[in-house]
Formats: structure tokens, sequence, C-alpha cells
């Protein structure tokens, strides 16, 4: 364990705790002193079942490494394990300090192949998985007077991404819920934060577009330039107490990178005393706005450089 433990005494709540970005990060928030639930249904990208429990061997390995750490294998697709989740976590340690929403699942198609099912299943656990056990939090950290909640988002959906529009719908409206609980939670002392992660794991081994040579040769650059681990001391650092005055904001990790997100602002107006009609929109509009036009760029198209 760290010597020095700045989340020592404190919950945290991890879901898809047993993925590759979920588990470094439980890993790293018990290193921190965290006392750590690890919810995890054990489920394939695509959902089928998996025999075991994932969760309970990341445990496992937080308890041999001198933690303490609960396994749950509820699905937080599902309003009341969410909320069973969360009492868990307070009948075990009588607490809860925060929450980290990692968990999803995948379904990539090209839109006009994009069943409602496959929109649907992606939407329940990223977004209603991700409000149902912020929400199920929100009354204890009223009451508790503070806490704190790290919700992941994706450039998917920040930027753009080529067969993923379930997965990006959801990564997006996570962002409009994370500024909303924070807005509305502020009061209480309690803080909503997005991180996009460039992170090798199970979202990004499904790279659609590619030949399998190319997604071969991609994701052993990304072994090697993203790790998940390189993501986690950012949740740690907003899970802790040196971020209490951090909320409401959109952070990125890739590599050992960090930045901050811009987040949508009116960048330029265009006034007609009279009123607006088609004609005169098409004859005024394209030439004033068109320069500032967002392009329909990818995430490779935005970040051009190499991750370190």
């Amino acid at each position: 364990m760290s010597e020095t433990m700045v989340l020592e005494g404190k919950v945290v709540l991890v879901t898809g705790g047993a993925g590759a970005l979920g588990k470094a990060i439980a890993l790293a928030l018990a290193r921190q002193g965290a006392r750590v639930v690890v919810n995890d249904p054990g489920v394939t990208l695509s959902g089928e079942a998996q025999s075991g429990s994932a969760a309970q061997q990341v445990v496992d390995e937080i308890v041999a490494a001198g933690g303490e750490a609960l396994a749950d294998t509820g699905s937080i697709a599902d309003a009341a394990a969410a909320t069973s989740l969360v009492e868990s976590a307070l009948k075990t340690y009588g607490r809860l300090d925060a929450v980290v929403n990692t968990a999803g699942i995948l379904r990539d198609a090209i839109f006009h192949k994009l069943s409602a099912d496959d929109f649907d299943a992606v939407l329940k656990v990223h977004l209603y998985g991700t409000f149902y056990v912020s929400r199920a939090a929100a009354a204890h950290f009223r009451d508790q007077g503070g806490g704190s909640f790290v919700h992941m988002t994706s450039t998917a959906g920040l930027i753009g991404s080529i067969g993923q529009a379930n997965y990006a719908a959801a990564k997006m409206g996570i962002v409009g819920l994370s500024r909303s609980i924070a807005m509305d939670m502020q009061r209480f002392g309690v803080r909503s934060n997005c991180i996009a992660p460039h992170a090798f794991g199970r979202m990004i081994e499904s790279v659609p577009g590619l030949t399998p040579q190319a997604q071969e040769a991609y994701l052993e650059k990304r072994r090697n330039s993203t790790r998940a681990d390189q993501v986690a001391p950012l949740v740690v650092f907003l899970c802790s107490d040196a971020a209490t005055e951090v909320t409401g904001q959109i952070f990125g990790a890739r590599g050992n990178e960090i930045y901050l997100y811009s987040q949508p602002r009116p960048v330029r107006t265009l006034h007609r005393g009279e009123g607006w009609e088609a004609e005169s929109l098409a004859q005024t509009l394209l030439p004033a706005f068109r320069s500032s036009f967002t392009p329909l760029e990818r995430t490779k198209d935005v970040f051009g450089w190499e991750a370190v």
C-alpha cells in the first residue's frame, strides 16, 4: 500500500470494475486507501455471460495486497440492482464517498443497419446504468454533505466515430447527465465530472471499419501507448478531497497526457432586425459561418500526435 494514501477511510464504488479500465481504477483506489466496491456482472463486451466471478477476482487481488473490497455482480442496467448495489456498499462499510461509472457494452453497427434493440441495449448499460447508480447514491451524498461522481464518456461522442451511433449517443448523454448532477447537487458539496479515456481495454478491442490486420496493428500500438493504469490517477484525484473545487468538467486521459475539454458555447452570431427567412439565411449564414463549422472529424483526426 502507498505511504501517502489520499483516499484513506473513503469508500468508492466502481461499476464495470473487472474490465481493463475498471480493474486498473479499482486497484489504484485501493492502493490509495479506499475500500472498494467492485461491481461487474462478468459479461463479454457484447453482453454474453461468462463463467466465474470477475468482480471477485479483482476483490481477491485487492485483499491480497492488503486492501479491503467487496464484490457485486448485479447489472446496473436494472434500477433495482443498481439501488441494491449502493445499499450493499452502505450496509457493509457504513458510508459511500465516490461512485466511478465505467461499465459498458458495445453493439457497433453502421447507422442504417443499427437495430432498435442494439441502440436500447447500449443506452441501458451506459446511460441508464450511470443514472441508476448515481441516483441511488445521490440521496446518501446529500445527507452526508459531500461525494464525488466520476463518469466515463468517450471521444466517440465528444468528437465522432463511425459505426457507433448508440455508443456515442449514450456517452454524450452521460456528459449532459454529469453536468446536471454537478449543478443540482453543488449546494450539497457533491461533485460530478467526466473522463474521456484513451485506454486499451475491451472497449478498444472492437474497432469498426478496420481489416483484421489493420485492427491488430492498431491494438498493438494502443497496448503499449495508452494503458488503463495511466487513467487511474486522474480518477483517484477526482475522488479525493484535493478535487473539492472541481465539478462539471470533462477531462481526457491519453498516455501520460491529461487535458480539459471545452464545452459547447456559441462561437458565432448573426442578427437581422427584420428577422430571417430561409432565403436570407442561405445568402448570409453560409458565408458568415462556413469557416467556423466543426468538420466531420474522427478522434484520430483531432489527436494527430502519438501518445507517450
